[in-house]
């Protein structure tokens, strides 16, 4: 690992999620007190909580990331185009917005790809960037390989695998996900533009798991577990010893 990585470093890479579909107000102002603790890269929200968080992270580094078509990405592109103009306008910097998983599997690609314009130009034209979730675990190599050639094409700032929440029925009629996995990555940062970053979200969890997707080429990664993350990047790589002295209390599970 290169001496010159920063905790900064770390920290910017990181996007925290609070996107649980139970998290109280007063879960999401903590979160966001957290966010600003930790010098985050931006604290991720549902549209309605942006005013909280800007309110809070006002005069910080950490800026407002709002979903959009969350999580199943189903809203007509004239209600998601609406939707990301008007977190823009409350304050989110950021948009992470869902792709129409049917359309996709259903190979209506000119259907996709002018969803993906619309939204990628209302959201530049105010200065704000772009993340297109592709929710990988619906999908196979084929549907991945054409999305980023796709957002390649419109320059979104960023391709991201998962929402978190993209569960598949199992063999034993339980849900889960995999969400963001090594093949995934490694195929997403082959075949989307240089300029195209990537992000993970679904499974970085701990520090290893971040440093280990920061070697496939990953920027950014959604996570929940902010805190430990951070925590034990202090101790185990830059020293200080009081990391870890007062963990907060744990938020729903996500990302």
């Amino acid at each position: 690992m290169s001496t010159k990585l920063t905790l900064r470093d770390l920290s910017k890479m990181i996007d925290h999620s609070l996107l649980h579909p139970t998290m109280t107000d007063e879960q999401v102002r903590a979160g966001c007190v957290l966010s600003r603790k930790y010098d985050v890269a931006t604290a991720c929200v549902k549209p309605y909580s942006i005013e909280m968080a800007r309110e809070i992270l006002f005069g910080s580094d950490v800026a407002v990331c709002a979903v959009i078509g969350f999580p199943h990405g189903n809203s007509t592109t004239a209600i998601k185009v609406a939707e990301a103009e008007a977190a823009v306008i409350a304050g989110a910097t950021e948009i992470d917005m869902v792709a129409n998983v049917g359309k996709v599997l259903g190979g209506q690609w000119d259907y996709v790809s002018q969803e993906i314009k619309a939204i990628n130009d209302a959201v530049t034209c105010k200065h704000a960037i772009l993340k297109v979730i592709f929710e990988n675990d619906y999908l196979q190599h084929e549907h991945i390989i054409r999305l980023c050639e796709i957002c390649s094409e419109h320059k979104t700032a960023f391709v991201k695998t998962s929402t978190g929440y993209g569960f598949v029925k199992q063999p034993a009629g339980g849900y889960n996900y995999k969400g963001a996995t090594e093949e995934h990555l490694k195929l997403m940062r082959t075949h989307a533009a240089p300029s195209v970053q990537v992000k993970a979200a679904g499974g970085v969890r701990t520090l290893d798991d971040m440093l280990h997707v920061r070697e496939l080429g990953v920027t950014r990664i959604g996570a929940t577990a902010t805190e430990a993350i951070l925590e034990e990047a202090k101790k185990r790589l830059f020293g200080d010893k009081t990391a870890g002295a007062k963990p907060a209390a744990k938020a729903p599970e996500g990302y």
